[in-house]
This record gives structure tokens, sequence and C-alpha cells, in this order.
């Protein structure tokens, strides 16, 4: 059997402080020590307090950067490349998340361009895919994901173990509304399958659903055989329930 990396990454989204950074990330390295699951603590703070996640994370919790640019450097006011988010000590880029779609109206070929760029530096793209309400209502959310997944990890040209592919039904965001534990498994065997047909390693791909994801429904959504983890939005603030989050990932043969 394929041993996937099993992840619970925390995107901060536009949260966060200097005294968070540190209350917060030194009490997750502390507790993240003690877990035995094998899960990798990733913590996704906005680009401005990354230096100071990397300070209190001691290279026991991995970090990320929210966005970066479809450009690697260039007179381009406001952006930051993935070589700059490498040079300050990221492992991983979230691309694609849904509020960079529906507010900045990222596309599916501009995700692939910094998917693209983000392997090529050596970091790991954490690749966001999910549907709308109306989209799953209308029973087209698979075909929609698939077309995501297609178009998004189009230029990935081989770079297979620099990708991570997150499951957010847009419409569980911040919503205190999740996916049922049964439909978030058939979304991640169905990226699977489309992966598997894109000519990827599909097995050793993680997958990682986000979308509402809390302490109280997280061991039901990770035991789930295509679920490698989760990708934590509000939760991630609370380093409490964080933690427990990553505690209720199973341990795996």
């Amino acid at each position: 059997m394929v041993m996937r990396r099993k992840i619970v990454a925390g995107n901060w989204k536009m949260n966060g402080s200097k005294d968070l950074s540190e209350k917060l990330v030194g009490y997750v390295r502390t507790e993240a020590g003690s877990l035995d699951n094998g899960v990798e603590v990733v913590i996704i703070p906005p680009a401005i307090y990354i230096r100071d996640v990397v300070g209190q994370a001691g290279g026991a919790v991995s970090v990320g950067v929210q966005n970066v640019g479809q450009w690697q450097s260039g007179a381009y006011t406001g952006e930051i490349s993935s070589e700059m988010a490498k040079d300050s000590g990221c492992d991983y880029v979230l691309v694609g998340h849904s509020e960079r779609r529906q507010i900045f109206g990222e596309t599916d070929e501009l995700v692939a361009e910094k998917v693209a760029l983000v392997v090529a530096s050596g970091l790991t793209a954490i690749v966001c895919v999910g549907e709308t309400l109306e989209e799953r209502e209308s029973g087209s959310a698979e075909s929609v994901v698939e077309s995501q997944v297609r178009q998004g990890l189009s230029a990935v040209s081989g770079a297979w173990k620099n990708v991570v592919v997150a499951y957010e039904p847009v419409w569980a965001i911040g919503t205190g509304k999740t996916a049922t534990a049964e439909d978030a498994q058939a979304m991640h065997a169905s990226i699977r399958t489309v992966l598997k047909e894109m000519g990827a390693p599909a097995e050793e791909i993680s997958l990682l659903y986000g979308g509402s994801v809390k302490a109280d429904n997280a061991a039901a959504l990770f035991a789930e055989p295509d679920i490698d983890g989760g990708l934590i939005g509000g939760a991630s603030l609370v380093a409490e329930e964080f933690i427990s989050i990553c505690r209720y990932f199973p341990a795996r043969s």
C-alpha cells in the first residue's frame, strides 16, 4: 500500500498578528511534537507574518504562503513570487483558493501558470478545487471539479511529488456547513480517478478536505480512505482546536 503524506494545514486568511504568531505557533509547535499519527502540521499565515511564523515553528511545523504571483520577478507592485516564498522559509503555497477565484477572478489558466512556477521552485502547491452550491444542486459538481483539476494541473510536467489537491466545496467555506464524510469521500475518489487518467501517480498524491472542518467533524472525515488531511480555516486560529483536529487523524498501516 502506498503511503501518502498526511497533512493538516491551517489557512489564517487575512487574520493574524505578531502576538498570535508567537503564542499560537509556539503552542502548536510544542503539541505537534507529541503527535504519533504521522501528520505534517502546516501553518499558512498572511505573507507579512511568514518570517514570524517560520521563527516560531522551529522546523517542527511547516509553513506556507496563501498566494503567489504568476511571475518570478519584475515590475509587479504588491506581488510576491514562489522563489521569494521559498527564500522566506515556506514549504507550501496555496493556489486557486476559492476566495482567490471568487473575489479576485482567478481562472484555471492562471492557476496553472502559478502551479508551474511553484513546483519549479521546489515548493509544494496545494491546489484548491471545489464547486458552488448552485453547481452541486444542478448535478454538475463532479464535472466542475474535474475541469478545475485537469486545467489547473495541466502544466505540472511530471513534478507530481510537489502537488497536493484540496477539495473545498465553496458552499461550505466559512458557512458552518460541511459536506458529509460520505460526500467528501466520493469527491476525493473522483479526483483521484481524474489524476490517474491524467497519468499522475494518483495513489501517491495527498488529497485534503477543506470546508468548515472542526474538531467535532474531523474524525469522521479523516477516517475516509481517500481523505489525507484537511485545509482548515477559522478553526486554525484557535490553537487548542487546531491541534485537536490534528490528533483526530487515525494512524494508518
